[in-house]
């Protein structure tokens, strides 16, 4: 998927600008992304260089603007990992949205390639992911990737050098305020 400049800004303003209105009660203007088709996004927070948030969608049928919302609303405000985000917090904030391809199953852990492909491992009820930027910005090969994304399904981490699992890949574009478009 290619994104013009313009249109990455304002994805990052309008996540942002959903997080303003749910503590501040502003209602920002609503963006056309009807240009992009419907699909999965994720939105991380950081804060001070320290994840603050992360929550998202694998896939999506609703348009692009809907998508976002929901995710950037999920990820200050509902992920179980943190406490819901504050107003006072909000300028130290640096947010980034992964625009994701459908997951494709994959044969084995081979065909994940580090730093390119995000992960999604399911056995049973357990199944956990991970974006394409979290090996690279953990500095994990695919041995280290496996073991986590095991570990985040609530798996044993060598759970997948078994055949008791499904293993899905994706790609990403990647938008970022700290890319400063």
């Amino acid at each position: 998927m290619t994104i013009t400049d313009e249109d990455r800004k304002s994805m990052l303003v309008w996540a942002r600008q959903c997080i303003e209105e749910h503590l501040t009660g502003r209602k920002p203007h609503r963006p056309d992304f009807s240009a992009y088709p419907s699909c999965g996004a994720f939105v991380t927070l950081h804060k001070n260089g320290q994840l603050r948030g992360c929550i998202g969608y694998t896939v999506s049928s609703d348009p692009l603007d809907e998508t976002l919302k929901e995710a950037a609303l999920a990820a200050a405000f509902q992920d179980p990992r943190f406490p819901p985000l504050k107003q006072d917090e909000l300028e130290a904030i640096d947010l980034e949205i992964s625009l994701l391809t459908p997951p494709e199953p994959v044969g084995s852990p081979e065909d994940l390639e580090m730093g390119t492909h995000g992960g999604i491992i399911r056995s049973g009820y357990n199944s956990g992911l991970f974006l394409p930027q979290v090996a690279t910005e953990q500095g994990w090969g695919t041995q280290e990737f496996m073991d986590h994304l095991c570990r985040k399904a609530g798996l044993p981490p060598t759970y997948w050098k078994t055949d008791k699992y499904e293993l899905y890949r994706f790609t990403a574009v990647i938008l970022s305020e700290k890319d400063n478009l």
